[in-house]
């Protein structure tokens, strides 16, 4: 599960308290962009929905850095939830080694498609969507009919899991 020298990736419980604090983080940082708390459209994720969740601490001193899970939708597919990182660590690499992480275990879980969703004011999640290879597409779920989410999907299987390693 490893994709960056710098980072350990490790598969933790949803329990987790490391992975509940970067949760409540990431939930507190939306909060304030949106302006309000009633921003996630349906239930939220949670340990019964959630077929992977991983934390990326830095190997040199240990800081949790990131989150990120994976929800079942169905046998085919997964959606991204709580990917997040803190906001010191944006811009290393840290989230796209999350989300490596997360396709190469959607993958190993027999999932072949991965989705995700980005509200309006998170253009910074949109561009690193589009930058990983998601296509956008029509909202699904309880994002259909919800003007400020834009919704994404990407194939998955053996070589675009290890082609974002690599990436």
């Amino acid at each position: 599960m490893q994709t960056n020298p710098r980072l350990n990736i490790r598969q933790v419980t949803w329990a987790n308290p490391v992975g509940a604090d970067l949760r409540a983080a990431q939930q507190a940082e939306l909060d304030a962009r949106f302006g309000n708390s009633d921003h996630e459209p349906g239930p939220a994720p949670s340990e019964a929905d959630t077929a992977v969740f991983v934390v990326a601490y830095e190997k040199c001193s240990g800081q949790p850095l990131g989150c990120g899970g994976l929800r079942i939708l169905d046998a085919e597919t997964a959606e991204i939830k709580r990917l997040y990182v803190v906001p010191y660590a944006r811009g290393s690499g840290v989230a796209s080694s999350i989300l490596a992480a997360l396709e190469a275990q959607a993958h190993a879980h027999g999932f072949s498609m991965i989705t995700a969703e980005a509200g309006s004011a998170q253009s910074d999640g949109r561009s690193f969507y589009e930058s990983a290879g998601f296509a956008a597409v029509p909202n699904f779920g309880p994002y259909i009919g919800v003007t400020h989410s834009q919704c994404y999907a990407k194939p998955i299987d053996s070589h675009s899991a290890s082609h974002t390693a690599m990436a």
